[in-house]
């Protein structure tokens, strides 16, 4: 099964396309950019609390039978955030001193 790829931030929209360097996931593939990440959840998932890891690019060119972004398409579905920002930011507060491995 092949990660989703969602096509933006879920907390400022940005969009995030396939070959996107600045994509970060959790283990949930809740998707936002690094800036987000960085400087406004703190490596802390808004949904789940986990830390994030860059998102891998999926490949562009076919160089397996079936294996590219053309054969296996990214989501087109965009996703934002469930919850306030206010509230964001306390659950990041809470958590960003604590190491993602031991949330």
């Amino acid at each position: 099964m092949a990660l989703q790829l969602r096509p933006n931030c879920e907390y400022c929209d940005k969009d995030l396309p396939p070959n996107a360097v600045d994509a970060r996931i959790c283990s949930y593939e809740c998707t936002f950019c690094a800036d987000c990440v960085d400087n406004k959840l703190h490596n802390v998932c808004p949904n789940c609390g986990g830390g994030f890891v860059p998102r891998p690019i999926r490949p562009a060119t076919e160089r397996r039978p079936g294996v590219c972004v053309t054969k296996q398409l990214p989501s087109d579905k965009r996703v934002h955030l469930k919850y306030s920002v206010e509230d964001v930011a306390a659950h990041s507060a809470r958590l960003r001193d604590v190491p993602p491995q031991d949330r």
